[in-house]
């Protein structure tokens, strides 16, 4: 079994180790009631894992990928029968509302098993062409083949704020591709992961295919990073962790996947739909709280609309119900930890210090217990500040008044980051010659919505690489190059 009296166990090569640093314990952060205890592994069990991992590589690899698919197929099948429970741990451990962990969390989770669940070609065909002559003969057609084929064992570190759909978009298209993981989920709440890993054991994934260590120790993230059995790390995560990881990595040529931090800039123009502008702003409120890295935090608002918009803004922030995530009209839950609240609140206060206008928020929810922050909104601040320039991670979204197009385009640009930006304006030609001027990876326009075949990266410290849809079996793939006399 996975769980004991005393904790929750590690999965090592297909089994349930007990883990050699004991275990902590895990905070609701809307209670401060402990959740479970997560097992805290030791280096050695990290090596064992990436170890296990190397050895399970080349059978798995080997299994025709219709196989593997079906695999993906029945997890997802699983999680659907514990739907509920999921939900409840993923509400527990995350602070997310019933609605969030349902259907961004698990939901999510579900769904990208089965996307990965259809088999895709592995392999593709080039045009024949006449190759000039090269020094083993003279020149004639050639045919090529590209084959896709598994990078190795990966480590997939994963984030706080999604502890399914995050997880789920690492493993299941590595394990589509042929490789094998090592898992390492974050500390605040990694219990869902190892329910990830019951599915896919109880699915039939072969011993060592999957691995899951965590701990509230550095040390287990860099033995996982760091350990000769491991060919790539797909991490998700702070900007400064990912440098760290990145260091790391190119010593030894490892393969990496980063996705990092974001400051979002939603450039609304003086001809946007406010109503849409401001309920899409309003996700950064409501969507785990601000704790993701795509939200619009960054608000540059042209002077025509500015201060109907400040307006707008402050007003749907001050209706949104702070509280308890499983009461069904709470729509801003608790942020994650008590540290991580008070980093919040002190960027709230430097925010006042360099000189922005607090419009709504900026104290405190009244609540005995639980890691609340009330929605803010800082106005008339400039691109200097750092509240503007950091990411915050939290309900707090500052707004940037410009001029003229070309401003905000380079207000919007003036960053280092470069993740998601998001453009409203009721002239759809305009909205997208501004998207296509501006450095991100992925730009909305009129929307915060998402489509989970294109592909998700960043430009500058957000990221390297791209993934979701056919982009991740890309990402978890090497392309080898097959070529012969035509």
């Amino acid at each position: 079994m996975s769980q004991v009296a005393d904790g929750q166990r590690l999965f090592v090569g297909g089994e349930w180790v007990e883990p050699g640093g004991g275990h902590y314990a895990v905070t609701d952060p809307a209670t401060e009631e402990t959740v479970g205890w997560a097992p805290e592994a030791s280096r050695d069990q990290v090596a064992a894992a990436c170890a296990a991992a190397r050895e399970a590589l080349g059978p798995w690899s080997r299994t025709p990928p219709a196989e593997r698919a079906a695999v993906l197929g029945r997890a997802a099948d699983i999680i659907g029968t514990h739907f509920a429970p999921y939900a409840e741990l993923a509400r527990a451990e995350t602070g997310a509302t019933t609605g969030t962990a349902r259907a961004m969390q698990v939901g999510v989770g579900m769904a990208r098993f089965r996307r990965y669940a259809r088999v895709e070609p592995a392999e593709w065909a080039i045009a024949p062409q006449i190759n000039e002559a090269g020094p083993m003969g003279k020149a004639g057609v050639m045919g090529a083949l590209a084959v896709r084929q598994p990078v190795g064992v990966v480590t997939c570190i994963t984030s706080y704020n999604n502890p399914w759909a995050n997880p789920a978009g690492k493993i299941a298209p590595a394990l589509a591709m042929g490789n094998t993981v090592v898992v390492k989920p974050a500390p605040q709440d990694p219990l869902s992961v190892y329910r990830m890993a019951e599915a896919l054991e109880a699915a039939g994934v072969p011993p060592g295919v999957v691995n899951v260590v965590c701990g509230q120790s550095a040390s287990v993230g860099e033995a996982a990073v760091e350990s000769a059995d491991v060919d790539m790390v797909s991490f998700t995560g702070s900007t400064a962790v990912g440098q760290r990881i990145a260091a790391v990595c190119g010593r030894d040529m490892k393969r990496q996947l980063m996705e990092l931090g974001g400051k979002g800039a939603a450039l609304v123009l003086d001809d946007a739909d406010l109503a849409s502008a401001v309920t899409g702003i309003g996700t950064t409120f409501s969507f785990y709280s601000g704790q993701i890295c795509t939200a619009p935090t960054r608000v540059l608002a042209q002077r025509g609309v500015y201060d109907r918009l400040v307006e707008q803004v402050a007003a749907y922030a001050s209706r949104l119900k702070v509280g308890n995530p499983r009461e069904p009209d709470t729509v801003v839950g608790p942020v994650i930890s008590a540290a991580h609240r008070d980093g919040v609140e002190s960027y709230v206060e430097l925010g006042r210090k360099e000189g922005a206008v607090v419009v709504t928020g900026g104290e405190r929810p009244p609540s005995e217990r639980g890691f609340y922050v009330a929605p803010t909104l800082l106005a008339d601040c400039t691109n200097d500040m750092r509240v503007a320039r950091e990411e915050i991670f939290g309900p707090v979204v500052v707004v940037v008044p410009f001029d003229d197009e070309d401003e905000g385009v380079a207000l919007a640009n003036d960053s280092d980051y470069g993740l998601i930006d998001y453009v409203w304006s009721g002239d759809v030609a305009r909205a997208f010659r501004v998207a296509r001027r501006l450095r991100a990876g992925g730009v909305g326009v009129n929307t915060v919505g998402r489509n989970m075949e294109a592909p998700f990266g960043g430009f500058k410290r957000s990221g390297v690489g791209r993934d979701v849809g056919s982009y991740a079996l890309h990402a978890y793939s090497e392309v080898q190059a097959i070529v012969w006399p035509g």
